[in-house]
């Protein structure tokens, strides 16, 4: 996708909601290189650089994506409400609560996983894919806990600690009311709790943006998710 100067906006609930197996989600983001010409004829994005989908999932009590694999491709799972019981071949038994970041990368190896809500209640995860910008790298694991007021890079980079090195680069934000950040260049932002404003716009959970530089201000406690690509 082309992000234009002047700032645009997707609402989660504008898409039709789909699933599969245990859960619910919607699908703000998918690249038509892998998901066919007419992927966002459902008003869905493309992504920005090697970011090329997004889904908003809601896990239903005890629901689980099942074993499956991946290969040649990372994936992040965000964790907005509830918590996750990991299983697969990567990080088994690593249980994720609110705000826990997973990231796995499959590699030239692969990976296999099942992401299963252990509780009597509706859970909420956003799940990125990024294709690596090396292909056939071994496979590896990693899981962020992003701190209030601290911003946190869970994906891309080419610092020595960066993890991942990409340059499509992620981050989450958690923000307390009234809290400010900025970021300098073109952007994706989905907001995936509280409030803001951002640019001079009111975004509220399940909206994304896109558009050129960032200010963005928590009218209430906020999980804000930024991916940029930086050349």
């Amino acid at each position: 996708m082309t992000v234009l100067t002047k700032q645009i906006k997707l609402q989660r609930d504008s898409l039709e909601e789909g699933g599969f197996a245990g859960l619910r989600e919607h699908r703000l983001v998918k690249s038509p290189s892998l998901f066919g010409p007419s992927a966002n004829s459902d008003g869905s994005w493309s992504g920005i650089g090697n970011f090329f989908y997004l889904a908003d999932a809601r896990f239903m009590p005890h629901g689980e994506t099942r074993m499956h694999s991946h290969q040649e491709v990372d994936v992040i799972s965000v964790m907005v409400d509830g918590n996750i019981a990991h299983q697969g071949s990567l990080g088994h038994g690593k249980d994720l609560q609110v705000n826990d970041v997973q990231v796995q990368r499959a590699g030239g190896e692969g990976f296999s996983h099942n992401e299963v809500n252990p509780d009597d209640e509706w859970n909420r995860m956003i799940q990125l894919w990024v294709l690596p910008e090396e292909a056939g790298q071994p496979a590896s694991y990693k899981v962020f806990q992003p701190k209030q007021g601290v911003s946190t890079r869970i994906y891309g980079g080419f610092d020595e600690e960066d993890a991942f090195p990409s340059h499509t680069q992620i981050n989450v934000e958690l923000l307390q009311k009234g809290e400010d950040l900025e970021f300098d260049g073109e952007f994706i932002a989905y907001i995936t709790r509280g409030s803001g404003v951002a640019n001079d716009e009111l975004i509220v959970d399940g909206d994304m943006i896109s558009g050129e530089d960032l200010s963005f201000t928590a009218l209430d406690d906020a999980q804000l998710i930024i991916i940029q690509n930086v050349i």
